[in-house]
């Protein structure tokens, strides 16, 4: 949604296809980045965001006793870059790209099977006998990209091996937490929670694979030794919306783009959860893309400029997120001793410097 309106905004003409039979009001929570809402700034939609969003100050990580490992205040880049960090519900964020679109066609149950380049031209094939002809392919279509498998046979899904569960609580929480993005480190798991709205909490819970039996298990006995604050987020939960997904990335890949038909977001660089980075670099994708492709006439250039501009920076964040998550996730009763310890006693200015490599765009 956000490369088409990006694209619309400078002035193309496209057509959404989705394989989804249908929207639906469903999902978790998705925390927006600086640099997600510099993007969604300079897209004049930042101000709807915010309606219905929650600010977040603070980025921090904690103990299962709830002290501090690290904690970054975000005050600082919000005066650096003029916008908010926000939390907000996928769906809201979905309905507001969806009304931000115009009258753009978008063609739902479209479950690509196949795609073919002949003459300058891009033709999709799909499962229920369609077919499209189009100019260029924009390939957003997740990390088990159809379009991705359709130009390369050798990328590479990669197991993270850890199991995360999501959801969305009623819990009444301590006021102190209202605008704290709160990541709490155990050993082999390890629990996170934000507010996407003031009566809201987002949460991630995530344990090691290879103590996983099932995806219905209880996840109070998981987290039993957390602080009660995690307990009564759980507690405070249906159960029919937890979200169980395992956790995989793509290893990154050379080439983001051939002939007429350009991978954006995970499709191209589908990272691990552990830095909030995976959406975010996928609307900086898509923003770089829409201007390569206003500034350029000649589509082939326009791609080249657009991977040379994201490759670097998106695959910096696949490799540091992937170390962060088997550091974060460990089993080991030492490395997670010293994982605690050098978070201590790293000088905040180290994080701000990491942060802000994130924050800006290049572009």
């Amino acid at each position: 949604m956000t490369t088409a309106i990006a694209l619309i905004q400078k002035g193309f003409e496209i057509e959404i296809f989705e394989s989804a039979p249908a929207f639906k009001k469903a999902g978790s929570g998705i925390n927006l980045a600086i640099n997600t809402m510099q993007v969604y700034n300079q897209l004049g939609i930042a101000d709807e965001i915010y309606t219905h969003a929650n600010h977040t100050t603070s980025m921090n990580a904690r103990k299962k006793d709830f002290s501090f490992l690290t904690q970054t205040r975000l005050d600082k880049f919000e005066k650096e870059y003029g916008v908010k960090t926000v939390a907000i519900h996928r769906s809201a964020l979905h309905d507001i790209l969806l009304n931000n679109i115009g009258k753009t066609k978008i063609h739902l149950n479209k479950k690509l099977k196949s795609l073919e380049q002949k003459a300058n031209k891009v033709y999709l094939n799909f499962e229920d006998g369609s077919t499209f002809e189009s100019d260029i392919v924009i390939g957003a279509d997740g990390i088990h990209s159809a379009v991705r498998k359709s130009l390369f046979t050798d990328t590479q899904l990669r197991d993270a091996a850890q199991v995360c569960w999501r959801g969305i609580s009623d819990a009444q929480i301590a006021k102190q937490h209202l605008k704290e993005l709160n990541e709490v480190w155990g050993r082999g798991n390890r629990f996170g929670f934000v507010h996407i709205q003031k009566d809201k909490v987002y949460w991630f819970a995530l344990k090691s694979k290879k103590d996983f039996t099932r995806k219905n298990e209880d996840l109070l006995e998981i987290f039993n030794d957390y602080h009660p604050t995690v307990l009564k987020i759980i507690k405070e939960t249906p159960k029919e919306a937890i979200i169980f997904n395992e956790i995989w990335d793509l290893k990154p890949i050379d080439t983001w783009h051939k002939g007429n038909v350009c991978l954006v977001g995970d499709a191209a660089h589908a990272t691990t959860p552990n830095l909030g980075q995976g959406a975010v670099q996928a609307i900086e994708s898509a923003m770089a893309l829409s201007i390569c492709l206003k500034d350029e006439e000649d589509i082939q250039k326009a791609f080249e400029n657009y991977q040379g501009i994201r490759k670097k920076k998106a695959n910096q964040v696949v490799k540091i997120s992937w170390f962060i998550g088997k550091i974060a996730q460990s089993n080991s009763r030492i490395i997670c001793g010293l994982r605690n310890v050098l978070s201590k006693i790293t000088p905040a200015s180290i994080a701000e410097k990491q942060s802000k490599k994130l924050f800006d765009l290049i572009y």
